[in-house]
């Protein structure tokens, strides 16, 4: 069983930076697929990025956000920079001992969400 933990959203200005953490219970932290996923009011959930032995990222956020992980620290991070109003959401760290899938019925842990908010 893994819990997933996030934290770190808040409200920022257009153009700014936030940085969200995934902290993980569990055993193997190291081998797991860790994802982070958005869902915006009346959207559907949407892949953002994920890291396993590599890191791979939507198109949307390619370039401004930056997945990593601390294995000692069984924690994943999401730096998020240039932050736009469209990148408005509650965000979701999940994982899964396969992957890293863009599919979120790919992972089968999730945490409970941190709302993002970017002001314009």
């Amino acid at each position: 069983q893994v819990q997933l933990v996030e934290s770190g959203g808040g409200l920022v200005q257009g153009g700014g930076s936030l940085r969200l953490s995934c902290a993980a219970s569990g055993r193997a932290f190291s081998s797991w697929s860790m994802g982070w996923f958005r869902q915006a009011p009346g959207k559907e959930r949407e892949f953002v990025a994920a890291v396993r032995w590599s890191s791979v990222y939507a198109d949307s956020v390619k370039g401004r956000f930056t997945i990593s992980r601390d294995n000692a620290k069984n924690t994943v991070y999401l730096q998020m920079n240039s932050l736009k109003p469209e990148d408005t959401a509650v965000y979701y760290c999940a994982a899964d001992l396969t992957g890293p899938g863009r599919n979120p019925r790919e992972y089968t842990y999730w945490g409970q969400g941190t709302q993002v908010t970017v002001s314009s």
